[in-house]
């Protein structure tokens, strides 16, 4: 197995135990305290601020979430792990995806599409989460589908994370046509990546060479998704796929339990490096970085992880 990072570039698979740490510098939702929101959940009143969003089905909302950082001194709480992020309030922007171009004008913006069995507020938070460690200077973006947030509801889950598609499609559509919006990533986990998948191939085919210009990283995080059917998606994304990334851990139990429900059919996630390989795909194997019983959410919990997701946003062209 390669040691060099630089190996990605070629699809190889890439040991994170070499990474060096990150820089100290700051990312901007830590600076700003907001990121962007677009969801497909049903806006609901809750015992806090409203609206907040809940699990029914409905058309997207545009809205920006005001965070709280956790304190990052020396002597804070989070200094021992007992303080995080903290959602203080959702402002509602409208449902026109139209303004999304406007609101990250000039910037990079980052993506995240949540997986299965999230709430909304743990979405924004993962999103807040992912973007401040790997100290991202652009806008952050999460997309919520209506995840119903439970461990039986899979089916739920996974019919409406493809009948969130079409929304997430026109949000990215909507920044691909700003002239002024820089690199769009996306980083994409477990269910979540089916339908990032999904959107990128409609994508593709309606907007062609744009689309590979202006997309930047494509990291899918524990893929859920049946590798046939992957495999012929990466098909039809063009160039596209030199800028997909999968994080994949044979030990994954989420996803071992997802082949079960499926009738046996392998999964992305964790499949084996060299089928993934053989798409011209980069390829990180993470089987041997998570010490947990589950191992499906190293992308957050895993610092390695972690860097590897920085260097491939910083250069997805792996140069």
């Amino acid at each position: 197995m390669s040691a060099s990072l630089s190996a990605l570039a070629l699809g190889g698979c890439e040991s994170v135990a070499s990474l060096d740490g990150a820089r100290a510098d700051a990312s901007e939702v830590s600076a700003n305290r907001s990121l962007l929101v677009a969801t497909t959940r049903k806006a609901v009143k809750g015992a806090r601020e409203s609206p907040w969003f809940g699990t029914e089905r409905w058309a997207m909302t545009l809205a920006r979430a005001r965070l709280v950082p956790p304190d990052s001194g020396r002597f804070s709480l989070a200094a021992v792990g007992l303080d995080d992020w903290r959602l203080e309030r959702i402002e509602v922007l409208g449902q026109s995806a139209g303004v999304l171009g406007q609101l990250a004008s000039g910037r990079d913006v980052l993506i995240y599409v949540h997986g299965f069995n999230q709430n909304f507020e743990t979405a924004v938070l993962d999103a807040a989460r992912l973007s401040d460690s790997i100290r991202f200077r652009g806008e952050t973006m999460v997309f919520s589908w209506p995840s119903r947030g439970k461990l039986f509801d899979y089916g739920y889950d996974r019919d409406s994370a493809m009948w969130s598609r079409d929304a997430l499609h026109t949000m990215l559509d909507a920044l691909l046509a700003s002239p002024t919006t820089g690199r769009i990533h996306v980083v994409a986990h477990s269910v979540g990546t089916m339908l990032a998948m999904e959107a990128l191939r409609q994508l593709y085919a309606e907007r062609g060479q744009l689309a590979a210009d202006r997309m930047g990283a494509l990291v899918f995080a524990a893929p859920d998704i049946d590798l046939d059917v992957f495999s012929s998606s990466v098909q039809h994304v063009g160039p596209l796929a030199r800028k997909i990334t999968v994080i994949a851990a044979s030990n994954d139990r989420a996803l071992a339990l997802s082949r079960w429900m499926a009738g046996g059919m392998t999964r992305v996630g964790e499949a084996e490096t060299a089928r993934l390989k053989l798409l011209g795909l980069r390829v990180i194997d993470a089987s041997h970085e998570g010490w947990g019983i589950i191992n499906h959410d190293l992308f957050l919990s895993n610092a390695q992880i972690r860097q590897v997701i920085r260097r491939v946003v910083e250069d997805p062209a792996g140069t």
